[in-house]
């Protein structure tokens, strides 16, 4: 371990995609605290990423790149994701993101043990890992592919659906949705009160009010904001 980084300390890294939300913010927090736990590891901080694919680079990703700045000032010698594809489903970014973190003192565990591998056996599990976790990104942009295809063919609508609006029984007709709308009109509200973005997340998110996706962020707010002031 260079520059003496604890192995008992861990930061977490969670990711969430934009195309799967099978292990969501909340059920990756459980399994890094279920494994410190287990393992007497003192998590000290956890970093997230959501909609981010795992295909994006580092250089994108803000929470990984957080965590990552982290790891020596927390004296953190484990970087802590659920899974290996959480990390990363490119075999190459998933290989920066190790180099990345050995440099600031760390190594890569994984909750599910599939980063637990060392010497010349580490080499062929997590590449394995890493492998099928870019073919599963394949295999899923592959069928988003063909059902938008297929949408395309008959005639229904394939572009996303704007909040503050639903499809129609037609499914190619837009139609204001009363509850969103209601959302819009707060944010508006909030938003002309002075209040910050980050302030109007947390507000939102303090009140369970239903977003689109596990919870509101930043960006979501942010462009809802931008779209009501170009409508005007």
């Amino acid at each position: 371990m260079q520059r003496g980084n604890d192995a008992k300390v861990a930061i977490g890294y969670i990711r969430v995609s934009t195309d799967e939300q099978r292990l969501g913010p909340k059920a990756q927090a459980a399994a890094l605290e279920r494994w410190a736990a287990r393992e007497g590891v003192q998590l000290v901080a956890c970093f997230v990423d959501h909609g981010v694919s795992g295909a994006m680079p580092i250089s994108e990703r803000k929470g990984l790149l957080e965590a990552l700045a982290a790891l020596q000032p927390l004296n953190a010698g484990i970087l802590l994701a659920a899974k290996r594809d959480r990390l990363a489903r490119d075999v190459g970014i998933a290989r920066g993101i190790e180099a990345a973190a050995l440099k600031e003192g760390a190594i890569v565990r994984t909750a599910d043990g599939t980063s637990d591998a060392t010497g010349s056996a580490a080499v062929i599990s997590k590449g394995l890992h890493d492998l099928l976790g870019e073919w599963e990104r394949e295999v899923i942009r592959e069928r988003t592919t063909a059902a938008l295809a297929l949408k395309k063919a008959k005639g229904e609508r394939t572009g996303g659906v704007t909040y503050g609006y639903h499809l129609a029984a037609d499914g190619k007709t837009l139609e204001l949705d009363p509850a969103e709308q209601a959302v819009i009109a707060r944010i508006q509200a909030l938003s002309g009160q002075g209040g910050s973005i980050r302030k109007i997340v947390a507000l939102l998110n303090a009140e369970h009010v239903p977003a689109r996706g596990a919870c509101w962020h930043v960006t979501s707010v942010a462009r809802l904001i931008k779209s009501q002031q170009r409508a005007a």
